[in-house]
């Protein structure tokens, strides 16, 4: 049996309740899979040595928070194409779900993170 491709997560880091679900999501789904990796967005940002390459290496689901798209942004802005970009914030609007708190998950925060793990964990799939 051939073992699974990798597939980096770059997981928005804002500091607001769908940024909050959006690096729940990406961890969560990190220790769940075997085939996904995550790419620390603030080091990518900062061209810390070893994130220059890793953005190459693996194809990547870029997660934005909200509206700013910044993960899109930042690598966008070091020649990397994303193969997928997900909206967390559109998601979950387009489900009628809202997280409510920037730095603890609530019981409506833990829903959005199932919601979004569910969508990630298909996008994957997809990827293989």
């Amino acid at each position: 049996m051939s073992e699974k491709k990798k597939i980096a997560l770059a997981a928005c880091s804002g500091m607001s309740p769908y940024g909050l679900v959006t690096r729940v999501t990406s961890a969560d789904t990190v220790a769940e899979t075997d085939n996904a990796i995550s790419i620390c967005m603030g080091a990518t940002s900062a061209d810390r040595e070893g994130f220059k390459n890793l953005i190459r290496k693996y194809p990547i689901i870029a997660i934005s928070g909200c509206d700013g798209n910044c993960t899109l942004k930042i690598l966008e802005q070091k020649g990397v194409k994303p193969a997928k970009n997900i909206n967390v914030m559109d998601e979950l609007n387009e489900a009628g779900l809202k997280p409510t708190d920037v730095s603890r998950l609530d019981e409506n925060g833990e829903i959005c993170v199932d919601y979004m793990k569910d969508k990630i964990k298909k996008e994957l799939k997809e990827l293989e």
